[in-house]
């Protein structure tokens, strides 16, 4: 399976999703070691770019070994387009991503999001005047719609390749389900059957029977995983293992994987100094003990890290300790 994303052909392509608050460059960049051959950015809003907001330039940084995206929301053609130029200026991305699929009320509510799906006229000019704005291929990342009286994402895809996206990637739930529920991949297929252009599967992929499942039943182009990597960027190696007919993919070995978490923690204090680091390490380090037996006290002295040597300590102490 091969996809065509402007220049590039990306090989049974797996995504990892973009996520505020998760997908940084450190996270970014441990899953495209480890089979996540497109990543994207967290979003950002387009807005705070023209308002050259550091705080903001500074989430738009490109990982290395993998296809990586900008992501920029807003719902404002001529601001979005400016904000499309500057995103690509300051990480030199191989894509601009338009997100149209943030279920999170200060978002959606304010018509950014998914609330682009509640307005697709706008959301067409939006992406056209992003298109012509810059010179690499601009996606967008949608749900089904609002809620499960306006699902409209057929006509919405449809208008989104009508304007020049070159790739759809589609959440198969509706706004108002946030991340409840099951996903719709039969609509992911339907949406599939109508397009040109590529279509990533995003939902209820958690491992490599479920990645290779969606597939399947949707003729998906590719997969995007999202809340299934929490702490175990391994589900990439897992997924690329399946789509290649290898079965059987192990996690490995407990001191290996907590190797990597601190690996993860040295590259995000080498891009966000240790204070940061030692924040995102509290939520991202209690994630890698998920399903770890007589964790919980490991995982409450995680919570107050503030030094990389807590961290050192800590990782060592559940080497010794754990299995």
């Amino acid at each position: 399976m091969v996809l065509q994303l402007g220049k590039y052909e990306i090989v049974n392509p797996i995504a990892l999703g973009p996520m505020a608050g998760v997908t940084d460059l450190a996270f970014r960049t441990v899953c495209a070691q480890l089979g996540a051959n497109i990543t994207v950015t967290e979003m950002v809003s387009s807005r705070a770019l023209v308002y050259k907001d550091k705080k903001s330039a500074a989430l738009l940084k490109k990982n290395e070994g993998s296809l990586c995206g900008a992501q920029i929301f807003g719902n404002d053609p001529d601001v979005m387009a400016e904000g499309a130029r500057l995103a690509l200026e300051i990480s030199g991305c191989d894509f601009l991503d338009i997100n149209m699929g943030c279920p999170m009320p200060k978002i959606a509510n304010s018509g950014d999001g998914c609330g682009l799906m509640r307005t697709p006229a706008l959301a067409g000019d939006i992406l056209s005047a992003v298109v012509k704005a810059v010179d690499v291929p601009v996606t967008v990342k949608c749900r089904l719609g609002w809620d499960k009286s306006s699902i409209n994402v057929l006509d919405f895809a449809k208008r989104m390749e009508d304007n020049g996206a070159a790739m759809v990637t589609v959440h198969g739930r509706t706004r108002s389900m946030l991340y409840s529920g099951v996903a719709d991949w039969d609509m992911i297929t339907k949406v599939k059957s109508c397009l040109q252009i590529p279509v990533l599967a995003n939902g209820d992929i958690v491992d490599g029977q479920t990645a290779c499942k969606c597939l399947k039943r949707t003729g998906a182009d590719g997969i995007m995983i999202g809340r299934a990597s929490f702490g175990d960027p391994w589900i990439f190696a897992e997924v690329k293992a399946a789509l290649e007919g290898q079965d059987g993919y192990q996690r490995p070995a407990l001191k290996d994987r907590i190797a990597l978490a601190v690996h993860q923690f040295e590259l995000s204090e080498k891009d966000h100094g240790e204070h940061v680091a030692c924040l995102e390490a509290r939520k991202h380090f209690a994630w890698y003990l998920r399903g770890v037996k007589h964790s919980s006290f490991y995982k409450n002295q995680i919570s107050s890290v503030s030094t990389m040597e807590d961290i050192y300590r800590i990782a060592k102490d559940i080497v010794r300790d754990l299995k």
